[in-house]
């Protein structure tokens, strides 16, 4: 028996090192596989390349990611860009400002979400009592016109009647970031400037000039407003109704809340979408090749596009986005009809500088 016994134990070492050692020169293979890349991300996606099924599906797709987080604003003017392999802002504004002045003729359209207001019941069913929101079921709109013509008047929450819900003697407006840096207050601004300039995308100085005053207001009439989209929202979830009654959001900031186990969602909490709306698509701008295999394997990969989905975003796996948000108990509209597009990154920048120079 010991002579059959040894020559087995034997046979079993020899193929278990021989095992070893195979994984081991694949695992060292695998590694020199892999190429880091370095962006510029605007901060509404940092946790997405944090997650831990994310970092292993680009590893698995040979790219080790490191993301820096800044405004998209500050991607398009404030950064030295030739240290980075890849830039991705979220609106198309500063992404198209960035690709000319790059000398970059591809962009990868990842995923967008549409922008939305993050509200309370008892807020939503006092403005539909006020004509200025419809119960969808299950979401809301919000009637902007109607909304730029109350915070045009200066109504303040006291002066809405029947008011049990939110009997403050504050302006009625929506709370957003600061449009100097951040591109979902950019987005808010490309959105009521439509609305105000009768429903027409803003083209011209004088057209500019008109709107300014009203937009200014929009903005300064908040107070201290964040450079980042993820502190306004925290506010929202941790500070609840007295602080942020509405706030100006991405959609898929509410559905990433909604899905976490610990995201802090309240039965109260609801998603107002302004009609019209406008969707913010996030283009990822490759600065080389590293940057070029991120941006094919992000719009290809299906497990980085679910794992998108998971994070709130849309994009092509429209059966994957529903078949997640309701699964997350989320009625949500399948399809946005009344979206507009926001004006030229110059027309936009002049907006928001003529606005800087109110803060100064």
């Amino acid at each position: 028996m010991k002579r059959i016994l040894g020559p087995l134990l034997l046979i079993v070492l020899v193929v278990g090192v021989g095992i070893a050692i195979f994984l081991s020169v694949r695992e060292q293979a695998d590694s020199r596989r892999v190429i880091t890349v370095r962006g510029l991300i605007g901060s509404e996606k940092i946790e997405f390349f944090q997650d831990p099924d994310v970092i292993k599906a680009l590893r698995k797709g040979g790219l080790e990611v490191e993301v820096e987080k800044a405004g998209s604003r500050q991607i398009a003017t404030s950064f030295d860009l030739e240290q980075y392999d890849f830039v991705f802002p979220a609106g198309v504004p500063a992404a198209e400002k960035i690709r000319r002045e790059q000398g970059v003729s591809q962009s990868y359209d990842v995923f967008f979400t549409p922008m939305a207001i993050a509200s309370w019941k008892p807020i939503a069913d006092l403005l539909q009592a006020n004509g200025l929101v419809k119960d969808q079921g299950g979401y809301y709109t919000l009637d902007m016109a109607r909304f730029i013509e109350t915070f045009a008047a200066a109504k303040r929450w006291s002066d809405l009647p029947d008011n049990d819900a939110y009997d403050v003697n504050k302006r009625i407006l929506i709370s957003s970031t600061d449009v100097r840096t951040s591109n979902s207050a950019a987005m808010y601004l490309s959105l009521a400037s439509f609305v105000a300039n009768n429903n027409s995308v803003v083209q011209t100085d004088g057209e500019v000039n008109q709107l300014l005053p009203l937009m200014t207001n929009l903005f300064l009439e908040q107070g201290f407003v964040e450079n980042s989209s993820a502190v306004p929202f925290t506010d929202y979830q941790i500070m609840g109704m007295g602080k942020a009654p509405l706030v100006m959001i991405y959609e898929a900031q509410f559905i990433a809340m909604a899905a976490a186990p610990d995201g802090g969602m309240q039965p109260e909490m609801v998603l107002i979408y302004p009609e019209p709306t406008l969707f913010t698509k996030h283009l990822l701008i490759p600065l080389g090749e590293g940057g070029e295999q991120l941006g094919q394997l992000l719009q290809e990969d299906p497990d980085l596009q679910r794992l998108a989905i998971e994070y709130g975003f849309r994009n092509q796996d429209v059966a994957y986005f529903r078949e997640f948000t309701k699964d997350k108990q989320l009625s949500l509209p399948n399809n946005l009809v009344n979206v507009i597009e926001p004006p030229s990154y110059e027309v936009l920048e002049g907006m928001i500088q003529s606005i800087e120079r109110a803060y100064q």
